[in-house]
């Protein structure tokens, strides 16, 4: 049979048009299985277009109420979270570096924000931090004593919950009056550089370390050399200077209040309890107790600044608009 003869059973004679008389006499149960097939992925594309549309929807809305919270409502850019006075929060948690959450830059511009508010009654710092940078914990506590000098009739207190050590207690003494629980740890007013020596270690399995320098001390804190008594002597003699530095903000910010006791620059942690008797702290109490009964200002307004998780939110909306002017059609190309 030539191929000119030959049939398609969905066409007539070659490159005819299609024989929709064979299509119609498909047998009835396979007409139906196609056009529910059809059907189907008709109301599962559809489906799939509203989802995404809700959703979003739902992503504007909530970046929008996010703008109307955020957004000035004065002409000198204050801000005001509702009325009536409110204290203002600003949590501390976790270590003081500059690549944390804790780290000055957020920390201040909380404290300005808290400030600038019209409602603002007084200031809690919430600390539950081991320490860290004295740098970062120095910016800071700089800025709080002038912020302090600048608004002189908005408290500033501390309020300590776990934990308030080293770089944490540097922030704190330049609040008015710190609080902490009964079995809060405060203290550890010191400075510490620590590391790992692995000379030893080589020796026994036999490497040789080769070390070339510009500089006859450049690699005095090099873990692979041995430690020199000079180096060493270097080292604790600019850890004495920072440690002088910390004694001597402690003894501004606390004044007469500290106990004359030589432990307590010793780099020891003592509880809430004791450290009350030891002038580091003032009182026993909690946030609500100072918002309600020192500020008589029970409603509490957390002001701390959460830029990574607010960029987050704005990049993944960046990339939902980009999605949905960059053609719908192409989700189809999945």
């Amino acid at each position: 049979m030539s191929d000119d003869n030959r049939k398609d059973p969905w066409l007539g004679e070659a490159g005819s048009e299609p024989n929709t008389s064979d299509a119609d006499s498909l047998p009835v149960w396979e007409r139906g299985l196609i056009e529910k097939l059809a059907l189907g992925l008709f109301k599962e594309q559809r489906k799939t277009r509203r989802w995404g549309i809700f959703f979003k929807s739902l992503t504007f809305a909530y970046l929008a109420a996010i703008f109307v919270v955020l957004m000035p409502d004065g002409p000198d850019g204050s801000v005001s979270l509702g009325k009536g006075s409110h204290t203002a929060l600003i949590n501390i948690r976790g270590v003081i570096a500059d690549n944390t959450d804790a780290n000055a830059d957020n920390i201040i511009s909380s404290l300005r924000s808290a400030y600038k508010d019209k409602n603002t009654k007084g200031i809690i710092l919430r600390i539950n931090s081991p320490g860290g940078s004295p740098v970062q914990a120095g910016y800071i506590n700089d800025e709080i004593l002038r912020l302090k000098e600048k608004n002189p009739d908005i408290p500033v207190y501390a309020v300590i919950t776990d934990i308030c050590a080293s770089g944490g207690y540097y922030i704190a003494v330049a609040a008015d009056k710190i609080y902490a629980d009964k079995g809060s740890i405060v203290g550890s007013i010191g400075v510490l550089m620590d590391g790992f020596g692995f000379v030893g270690a080589m020796d026994k399995l036999g490497v040789e370390r080769r070390l070339i320098t510009a500089g006859s001390s450049k690699g005095f804190l090099d873990p692979f050399s041995p430690v020199k008594e000079k180096d060493q002597q270097h080292i604790k003699t600019m850890l004495g200077n920072i440690h002088q530095q910390f004694i001597d903000t402690v003894k501004q910010g606390r004044g007469d209040r500290l106990k004359q006791d030589k432990r307590l620059f010793t780099g020891l942690v003592w509880t809430g309890e004791q450290s009350v008797t030891l002038g580091l702290i003032d009182d026993l109490g909690s946030s609500s107790y100072v918002a309600r009964e020192i500020f008589e200002a029970e409603k509490i307004v957390d002001f701390t600044r959460r830029e990574q998780v607010l960029e987050r939110l704005i990049e993944r909306l960046g990339v939902t608009i980009a999605n949905t002017f960059s053609g719908i059609s192409a989700g189809q190309l999945r």
